[in-house]
């Protein structure tokens, strides 16, 4: 299919283009940028005044509900959402039902989403069995499945000898390991942010040491073993200072935060809606301001959407009984922007932020606009806003915090391999 994208507004990050220009789509590959190669002939012409044209979105944290848990979502309805949002490429963390702790597992879940429309999957695989972290997974043959990193999504080993032998083992094979940090024994319980508010509700916390001592113990290890280390989902502070420090001095380690917590604080519970149900916790605002910082410097080095769709039946529940979790791949470019415009922050940096950094995180060649490149594009007007809404998600999870609230930036078509997977009409 030849695809002509005419009268946008190019940003690509990753080759420093933030200037109006065409682009030419051919067999699936990025032909040429601004003049027509010889002889094009567009089977599909793309009206992109007004718009701008980057590269398509790398989320780096998007559960499919399958297999297993289809009751909360599908594959077919979680990547017409993404597709939805801009997102052709997204990470599968491996909690699903079972977990993706088998090479079948891994490869039944990459052949079903390659048989769909919608972005390119890339499974994360179990770093123990079951998750229940007491014996390695056969990671040679994950990664031979599939399996790009290994994590242990929300679950944390508490075995310090066998996360020891996980990071040695992973580090003598290159493989990544991505970690949640949140020791459970500091967490035990907890619902929210240990601090006055979730005292005044009657919630219990979970205390911002619980991420710093696994951070402390992660990094310890990580400097011994010489793994390459993504912490996933920051949420503290001093996180986010004990993160750049470990740049600083060289370590191999990366790092994200959730767009939810680029605009969240633990005062936004005196709601107690149930939506804003999150593991890790949002926390205070120094917290939230920190992290807000992260992400603009660069100490963070992507944000992602955290999506994780719930079943109406676990969220219409009290506040502490409710699963964690929302839905989010749709509004990762919304609030993506949100935070931008709130901070000052130019547009093709905060476009960076969810194409080029994850895409290096997964060491994958998406995320940015070459010719010759894969023709993974984004096209969204910046100026265009609208109220998130149950209907305007197609997500069948449609449990967000942010349902009212008016965002900037709507998606008008999604290109993936040089296919028109979405269009808003």
């Amino acid at each position: 299919m030849k695809i002509h994208i005419k009268g946008g507004h190019l940003i690509d990050p990753a080759h420093g283009i933030d200037k109006p220009a065409d682009v030419f789509v051919v067999a699936g590959k990025i032909a040429a940028i601004g003049q027509a190669p010889d002889g094009f002939q567009a089977n599909k012409t793309i009206d992109a005044r007004g718009c701008v044209v980057c590269p398509g979105l790398v989320d780096l944290s998007v559960r499919l509900r399958e297999p297993g848990l289809e009751y909360k979502a599908t594959l077919e309805s979680e990547m017409l959402a993404a597709a939805s949002g801009g997102v052709t490429s997204l990470a599968i963390p491996p909690d699903t039902d079972p977990p993706l702790d088998e090479p079948g597992l891994v490869e039944m879940l990459k052949f079903r989403a390659k048989n769909l429309p919608g972005p390119r999957v890339f499974p994360v695989g179990a770093l123990t069995q079951k998750l229940n972290g007491e014996a390695l997974t056969e990671m040679a043959e994950l990664s031979e499945a599939g399996c790009i990193a290994f994590s242990q999504a929300d679950a944390y080993i508490a075995d310090t000898q066998i996360l020891l032998r996980a990071l040695d083992y992973a580090a003598t094979f290159d493989y990544p390991v991505w970690l949640r940090p949140q020791d459970s024994n500091l967490s035990r319980g907890g619902v929210a942010h240990d601090g006055p508010v979730a005292s005044r509700l009657g919630l219990p916390g979970i205390p911002a040491l619980a991420e710093t001592v696994a951070i402390s113990t992660i990094l310890l290890l990580a400097r011994q073993t010489g793994v390459r280390l993504h912490l996933a989902r920051l949420s503290t502070h001093e996180g986010v200072g004990m993160v750049r420090a470990a740049k600083q001095q060289g370590l191999k380690v990366t790092c994200d935060v959730s767009a939810n917590h680029l605009h969240l604080s633990e005062f936004d519970l005196t709601r107690f809606d149930s939506n804003l149900h999150f593991m890790p916790p949002v926390r205070s605002l120094r917290d939230r301001d920190a992290l807000v910082a992260g992400v603009k410097d660069g100490s963070i080095d992507a944000i992602c959407s955290d999506h994780a769709p719930v079943d109406d039946n676990e969220k219409q529940l009290p506040f502490g009984e409710a699963s964690p979790g929302a839905s989010g791949v749709e509004l990762l470019l919304p609030l993506t922007l949100k935070w931008a415009e709130e901070n000052g922050v130019a547009l093709i940096d905060a476009i960076d932020r969810v194409t080029r950094g994850p895409a290096q995180i997964l060491g994958i060649s998406n995320g940015q606009l070459s010719i010759g490149a894969h023709a993974d594009i984004c096209v969204f007007d910046p100026q265009a806003r609208f109220t998130v809404t149950s209907k305007w998600l197609k997500s069948l999870g449609n449990n967000t915090p942010f349902l009212g609230l008016e965002l900037p930036g709507v998606v008008k078509a999604t290109i993936i391999d040089g296919h028109l997977d979405y269009e808003r009409t």
